[in-house]
């Protein structure tokens, strides 16, 4: 029998777009978006509530000018043939929406510690507007997903996937998976970004999330059988509606880039998501701070697909 797992949210206040890898060692790794977007920090803690109070180190800083000197979004940290690699966009300060994926190494234990390497530009097809990425092994290759404009298309991203040369590298062909075409998608900006991925249940989960970052901000869902062609983007099926989204009765908004971990004895799925408790937003929702990372447990429905329910309100969430 599983055993009840609380959590009292917002996990952190003030961090989007979070990203929680629960390591070998035992300790979960977070890092996030901060709200002035000029670093990069990462913390880590044996429980995901310790993540709280755990003291953030910084491990990376903007540029003053250049290719890396604004907007610095959505870093996630993996561990790759025993080295850290942290994947994150970044743009210039002065064309602050002129968005690339870089990528950075440290070789040491603990990744508080020890120098991080700039690997550079992830180079794809187009020189464009791209963020967001993740990545993850499956039968012995390594794969890379993300968002990208296609330069023929204007104020859109879509989802692309591809092999792996090296960690920074990827080999062509790009494929997209995901472009934003139900009214879900299209909410303010049309917009797929924010990939995870979840394995399970003989199937390959990529949840993302789309539409403007207010509170049209949700979650859509793609699945690929495990031993499909993950190249072929008519192996991804794809939801016809949103999987998480606003719950006012909860009173969370906008929730979405989300990040999966499992709990302490590995026995369930945990989701890490953020969200406001407000609606209504003063200015460009990107300047707002007040997206807080949270957690619940994800449950999974009879049929192997993940079950997000709804978000949860803020204060003790409890679920079995």
């Amino acid at each position: 029998m599983e055993k009840d797992i609380s959590f009292n949210n917002p996990i952190v206040e003030q961090r989007a777009d979070p990203w929680v890898y629960k390591h070998s060692d035992g300790y979960y790794y977070f890092t996030a978006s901060v709200p002035e977007y000029d670093r990069i920090e990462v913390r880590r803690a044996k429980t995901i509530q310790g993540l709280s109070d755990a003291a953030p180190v910084v491990v990376w800083r903007r540029y003053e000018s250049g290719p890396m000197s604004a907007n610095i979004w959505a870093p996630e940290i993996h561990y790759i043939d025993r080295k850290w690699y942290i994947y994150y966009a970044a743009a210039r300060e002065d064309e602050i929406f002129r968005h690339r994926m870089y990528v950075l190494e440290n070789g040491s234990e603990n990744p508080l510690e020890g120098n991080w390497i700039e690997k550079g530009q992830v180079k794809t097809d187009w020189e464009s507007f791209s963020l967001d990425a993740t990545t993850f092994a499956h039968q012995g290759t390594w794969y890379y997903v993300w968002a990208q404009n296609d330069p023929k298309f204007e104020a859109s991203t879509n989802l692309y996937i591809a092999k792996m040369i090296n960690p920074w590298t990827i080999e062509g062909p790009q494929v997209m998976i995901s472009h934003p075409e139900y009214e879900w998608e299209k909410r303010g900006f049309w917009v797929n970004e924010g990939p995870a991925v979840l394995k399970k249940n003989g199937k390959i989960f990529i949840s993302y999330s789309a539409s403007a970052t207010d509170h049209n901000y949700c979650m859509g869902l793609l699945m690929a059988d495990v031993n499909s062609d993950l190249l072929n983007p008519h192996s991804w099926i794809k939801s016809q509606s949103p999987v998480f989204q606003t719950n006012e009765e909860t009173g969370q908004y906008g929730p979405g880039h989300n990040s999966f971990t499992y709990s302490e004895d590995e026995s369930q799925t945990i989701l890490i998501y953020h969200s406001r408790n407000y609606r209504d937003i003063i200015g460009n929702s990107l300047w707002d701070p007040n997206r807080h990372t949270r957690a619940q447990v994800l449950n999974w429905k009879e049929n192997g697909f993940p079950d997000f329910g709804f978000p949860v309100p803020d204060a003790v969430t409890k679920e079995n």
